[in-house]
This record gives structure tokens, C-alpha cells and sequence, in this order.
């Protein structure tokens, strides 16, 4: 999701020397002090009745029943002043966000008596939400779980809590003691250049590569592909060996058991979902982009060049890479496949709409899938589903582009995180981090985890609990068990505007699509009005020291014959396809290699 482990692990270190011992220490046994420091801790008869059936009903947990209900006690004491309060947060509608909306809200209101609303909405009505709030100054939500996409804009507008200064300061007595933010596994995509955390994981997905394990496992299919391309039918590698692979489903084997199939699954209307399917890391996916992880330095997965922290172009000309020979060629192959190897009505569908379909039972294989879907391609009766639960695909690392290299983000990872606002009043902001703290306290993140399948913390995903689990989610636990996990990851502090500059891809990508513009004119377009507002946000100084700086115009042919991104146009776009046994994959990954 360059400098790879070492800076990550470096920004963790660095923010926990940044917190208070107490805060991140993590080890219950702080918490077991502070809950027999004296009688003032115990809880009431009936508090400790409900504590006792929360505890029932948030099983498994990595904490014993004991320890869980220490962590339940310390909930009751914190949230005693706020007792009554109603508090309202919100969040997009996934699984995870259901699991606590309708189970862990009514849960959290029982045990403390704070009346928590949990609302669920679509996406981009909770970016308009948020930027409502921070645009008036007036309280809409409480807190918010957005994702940490946002960060480079929370980071430069000032509006959002600073958590490091939070939890050690003003917020310190609503601080979970067992909150082990060491033991997160996204906060290093939700800390600023100032190595503050802003926000907190409340859920991960990927987005990986899925195929039907069962049909590439065919001898009949093997020999066939093989003595056409020449290598084997497997995982591919590039997208030389993804188109290959598109093609020979569609058009030589075009039926299997009286099944029209296909060999590729996308979605093209005209609609905001169109967006993230690129700002989700498509182009460097392709090779856009330079080398370093989490985010390309100093050019970004979104084409943005950055010189220190301030952005200074999204075109070549300024030496950004949005309307690179990358870029248009990510656009070209996304319609060039969604128009050859995509069922028909694919073209028309949104992102909610095309999600499905793989379970359907047609679809080979899907590049950009996201691990969000998991839980729902393993429901039984299901094409997809064998008779004993387990699922007739298989998920692996995303194929990447020619102009890729190693070291490069390979992919997409969705972090959605608790945020709080300064425009929020301090009680009320207290008391939401509350409910925000329980759920994803080890009380209950795994049973959270088990349900929505969207993992946030180490722990969860080494225990016992999900390697039981693990052979009905098709490499879910083995992709996030293994080294290659760290190359997905989300939109990062280059993106000084999220609001404002994710919309302009849709709205250009869609004329491509429709064939009004070329993928060369969209991109030119868009990377022209992405700078249009890095020029509004320079003028009026936002983000201070990190406030866009645009580079002034230049020969693009100057940026090409200087190292690392951009980077001209290949004289061969398309090199022999490669692809790996995923057996041999899980083999790698269980080694400690990515591949």
C-alpha cells in the first residue's frame, strides 16, 4: 500500500514516542492496575450483567473473558460524565459498518449509557457531510469514519484532531490504556508528513485479483492456453498475461458447463464510483508514478508531483505524471477490456452494481476486486461455492503494467478511520471517541473482523480463530499473513484536496469511455484542471508549509530524461505475459517473500 518496511516501521516508531507511555504501552496489565487501583472501578450489578453479555456475544476475542471484562469496566468509569448524551457518527455502507451500526452501537448505548446513533450512508454523502462541517464550522456529525484517502486534506485544512496531541492531551482520560496503536496495521497511511497520527483504522480492504481457481485448474483449459501463448495458465503477473488470459476465456473457450463466460469484469457508467476505479491506484498499477511505498516520492499513484510536502503538478509539463504515457495507457487497456473481454452490460453498470456479478458464475477472472466483496462471494448456494463452503476462487496479488518496477505501490488499499473535528464541542467529541475506541478495542475486533471480514489489527489476524477460518476466504488471511500486503496501499498526504479533485476524474474519464475524447485528451484535461485548483489552494496559502507550490512549465521532454517519473512512451507495451501457480504463491508468502 522506495523506502518500503524500513519508513513505516520509522513512522510508527517516531509517533509512538510522539504518545504517552500509558496510552501506548497496550499491555492489559496497565489496564488491570487502573482497574483494581481502587472501588471507584467496580461496576454496578446491572453493569456488570450487560458487560457479561456483551462479552457472550463478542466472542472469539484475542483477549481472554477476564480481560475483556477489565476492558469493559474501564468503558463504564470513562464514560460516566457523558452518561445520556446523544451522540451521532457516521460512516459509508459496507458490512463492517452494519456489524456496528446495528450490533456494537446498541451494545456500547447498554453498557455506558451514551445514546449512540450510528448512521450508514453512501460514500460521497459522507465526504459532502464532512466537508459541509468543515466548511460551516457547525456540528453535522460527531465523529466520522471516513477514509484515510482524506489525509493529505485533514492534514493542510486544520480542521480535524490531531489524535497523537489528543490522546495525550485534552482527550487523555477517554484513552483507552489497551488501545495498542502499535498493533494497527494502517496507521502509517493515516499519519501526516508531521508524523501525527490524524485518524484512526476502524477497516481495511484490498484490492486484489480474483479468479475461479477451479476453471484455471483445468487440464483441458491448461493445455489449451498453454499451446496457444506458449506459458502456463496461471496467476498472472502483468497484464500482458491478464489480457491473455481475458482474451482466451472470452473468445476461445466462450461456454463452460452451458455458461456464456467471460474473461474479465469492470464497470464504465458515468458516475462518481467511475473515479475511485482509477484514483484507487489504477495508474500505478500501470507503472505511473515512482518507486516508494506507501505512496510514490515524489511523484504520487495520482500523477501528483510532490517537492518536500507541497504538490507542484499533475502534468508532465510540471513533472507530474497524470497525463503521462502511464497514465493514458492504464486508461486505454481499461477500455480496450472492458469493451473486448467484459460482458456486455458491464459498460453500463456503477461499482455497487457490477460487484456482484463474479458470484454470478461467468466471470474468469476480475484485476481490480476489492476484498470488501468477500464476504458475500462466500454465501452458500452460490455458483462460485463449492457443496462443503468453500469457494471455487481465489484472490492474489494484483498483475502489474509494463511501466511498473519493483518497489512501486501495486495496488489499492481502503482504510476507513475514525476522524474527529475541531468544529465538534469537547464533550461531545469525547464521547464519540469513546464509542470509536470500542469498535476496534480487542473486546471486540475480532469478532468485528470475523464478520465483516475488513481486518485492522496484527493481532486478529494471526489468531487461532482466522486460520480456522481461512479456507472459505479464498486467500484473504494468507494475502494479509504475508510480506507482499505492504504494496497496497491508499491514496496519501500528496492529495492536498480529496473533495475537489477526486470528482474531476470521473467527469473526464467518462468522456474517454464514450469515445468524445481520446484517453491522451482526458488526461490532459484532467491533469489541467487538478492544477487549476493546486494554483486556488497556492494562492490562498492553504496547508502552510505544505501548501501546493506548481513548478513552472517545461518541455516534457526535459522530465522524461530525468531519472524516475515521468517516464516516455515504450516502443512495446505489451512483453510476453508471465504468470505463477498460486500454490507456489502461498508458498512464497509463507517463506516471507512476495512472490
Amino acid at each position: 500500500m522506495g523506502g518500503s518496511m524500513l519508513q513505516q516501521q520509522t513512522s510508527r516508531h517516531s509517533l509512538r514516542r510522539r504518545l504517552t507511555g500509558a496510552v501506548m504501552a497496550g499491555g492489559i496489565g496497565v489496564l488491570l492496575a487502573m482497574a483494581s487501583a481502587g472501588p471507584s472501578a467496580a461496576m454496578t450489578p446491572d453493569q456488570e450483567a450487560v458487560a457479561k453479555r456483551i462479552i457472550e456475544e463478542l466472542q472469539p476475542s484475542t483477549l481472554s473473558k477476564d480481560e475483556q471484562m477489565k476492558e469493559l469496566e474501564w468503558f463504564v468509569k470513562a464514560a460516566e460524565p457523558y452518561k445520556g448524551m446523544e451522540i451521532n457518527v457516521v460512516s459509508e455502507t459496507l458490512t463492517t459498518h452494519e456489524f456496528e451500526s446495528k450490533t456494537l452501537a446498541k451494545l456500547f448505548s447498554d453498557l455506558t449509557g451514551i445514546k449512540l446513533k450510528h448512521d450508514l450512508i453512501q460514500e460521497g454523502d459522507v465526504i459532502e457531510k464532512l466537508q459541509t462541517q468543515m466548511q460551516s464550522g457547525r456540528n453535522v456529525y460527531d465523529a466520522y469514519v471516513n477514509d484515510s484517502d482524506l489525509i493529505g486534506t485533514h492534514v493542510r485544512y486544520g480542521q480535524a484532531i490531531a489524535l497523537s496531541d489528543f490522546m495525550s492531551g485534552e482527550g487523555k482520560d477517554v484513552t483507552l490504556p489497551t488501545l495498542d496503536v502499535k498493533d494497527f496495521i494502517g496507521t502509517s497511511f493515516t499519519t501526516g508528513p508531521d508524523g501525527k497520527l490524524y485518524q484512526l483504522p476502524d477497516q481495511q480492504f484490498a484490492n486484489l485479483y480474483w479468479f475461479r481457481a477451479d476453471w484455471f485448474a483445468r487440464p483441458d483449459l491448461k493445455e489449451k492456453f498453454k499451446a496457444k501463448y506458449g506459458y502456463d495458465l496461471g496467476v498472472p503477473l502483468d497484464w500482458s498475461a491478464y489480457e491473455d488470459i481475458a482474451e482466451f476465456f472470452t473468445n476461445d473457450v466462450k461456454e463452460i458447463d452451458g455458461v456464456r463466460v467471460y474473461g474479465h469484469m469492470d464497470y464504465g457508467k458515468k458516475d462518481p464510483s467511475l473515479g475511485w476505479r482509477f484514483t484507487d491506484a489504477w495508474l500505478s498499477m500501470a507503472g505511473a508514478g515512482d518507486k516508494g511505498l506507501p505512496n510514490g516520492k515524489p511523484v504520487d499513484e495520482w500523477g501528483i508531483r510532490v517537492e518536500g510536502c507541497r504538490p507542484a503538478g499533475a502534468s508532465v509539463a510540471r513533472g507530474g505524471d497524470t497525463n503521462g504515457p502511464a497514465a493514458v495507457y492504464s486508461l486505454n487497456k481499461y477500455i480496450d477490456w472492458l469493451k473486448k473481454y467484459a460482458p456486455p452490460e458491464a459498460a453500463g453498470m456503477t461499482f455497487s452494481e457490477a460487484g456482484p456479478v463474479p458470484a454470478q458464475g461467468a466471470v474468469a477472472q476480475q484485476i481490480f476486486w476489492y476484498t470488501a466483496f468477500t464476504a458475500d462471494m462466500t454465501k452458500p448456494g452460490l455458483p462460485v461455492v463449492n457443496a462443503d463452503g468453500t469457494p471455487k476462487w481465489r484472490m492474489a496479488p494484483s498483475p502489474h503494467g509494463p511501466y511498473w518496477e519493483q518497489g512501486m505501490k501495486l495496488g489499492y488499499q481502503d482504510v476507513g478511520s475514525w476522524t474527529l473535528l475541531k468544529s465538534t464541542p469537547a464533550e461531545r467529541r469525547k464521547a464519540a471517541w469513546l464509542y470509536a475506541q470500542f469498535t476496534v478495542s480487542k473486546t471486540a475486533s475480532l469478532k468485528k473482523t470475523l464478520v465483516g471480514l475488513t481486518p485492522i489489527r496484527e493481532s486478529d489476524i494471526k489468531s487461532e480463530p482466522m486460520t480456522q477460518v481461512a479456507p472459505k476466504l479464498g486467500g484473504l488471511v494468507e494475502f494479509y499473513r504475508s510480506p507482499a500486503r505492504v504494496a497496497w496501499t491508499p491514496t496519501g498526504t500528496n492529495v492536498p484536496d480529496y473533495p475537489k479533485l477526486a470528482p474531476l476524474w470521473w467527469q473526464n474519464i467518462a468522456e474517454a469511455v464514450t469515445g468524445e475524447r481520446t484517453s491522451q485528451q482526458a488526461m490532459d484535461n484532467l491533469a489541467e484542471q487538478m492544477e487549476q485548483v493546486l494554483a486556488r489552494m497556492e494562492r490562498a496559502n492553504i496547508g502552510g508549509e505544505c501548501a501546493p507550490k506548481l513548478n513552472p512549465k517545461k518541455d516534457p521532454k526535459e522530465w522524461f530524461a530525468a531519472p524516475g517519473a515521468p517516464r516516455a512512451k515504450l516502443d512495446n507495451e505489451k512483453p510476453k505475459g508471465q504468470t505463477i501457480a498460486y500454490d507456489d504463491l502461498l508458498k512464497a508468502w509463507k517463506e516471507g517473500r512476495a512472490q
